[in-house]
């Protein structure tokens, strides 16, 4: 996950007002079409450079409860081409906020009213591949995902003091369920 240093240098211009506060709803299924209603601009301004564009975290789940945010994943060929994807989606309205080159090449940006994350990879980032395997099995294992979002809840509790500390407060929950996943015979 990076050291506080990287994580510090990585933030790009003021940090989001949403980060401040961890707010967990219940599942909204309305969470589909508001990926929807973002991917098609996106699709739209960068086209051909899209090697993939996928709704991801815990809004791409039915039934968790989440942020209501919608992460975004999208893959294209060379993340630190920014004059390349920057300028299109700049005319959506979203700006850089986390450049972590450090981090398998990983940029976010979000729209004006924070409601989403767009992750950018390369295609040859592994945490693609680990929030598909996530999503899939929570999608298809409703004991973890009850479990996880026991945890998110516990956690955002124990976490409203200092945010920032949410994310790896879930580690040791997230990290349970990558082991069964990767124990799970294909």
């Amino acid at each position: 996950m990076g050291t506080p240093e990287q994580h510090a240098s990585g933030l790009v211009g003021e940090r989001p007002a949403r980060w401040d506060h961890i707010v967990i709803e219940d599942y909204d299924p309305s969470w589909v079409t508001r990926f929807d209603d973002a991917a098609a601009p996106i699709r739209s301004a960068l086209g051909s450079q899209i090697i993939a564009l996928e709704h991801v975290g815990s809004t791409s789940v039915p039934g968790l409860p989440a942020k209501p945010i919608i992460d975004i994943d999208l893959t294209i060929a060379d993340t630190e081409n920014e004059a390349a994807y920057l300028p299109p989606l700049a005319t959506l309205g979203y700006r850089l906020i986390l450049r972590e080159p450090w981090w398998h090449g990983h940029r976010m940006l979000i729209p004006p009213d924070a409601d989403v994350n767009l992750h950018v990879w390369p295609p040859d980032s592994p945490e693609l591949l680990r929030h598909r395997l996530f999503r899939d099995w929570l999608r298809t294992h409703p004991d973890d995902r009850a479990h996880y979002a026991e945890t998110k809840h516990r956690v955002a509790r124990a976490t409203a003091a200092d945010p920032a500390t949410y994310n790896m407060g879930k580690n040791e929950v997230i990290d349970d369920i990558f082991t069964r996943i990767f124990a799970t015979p294909a």
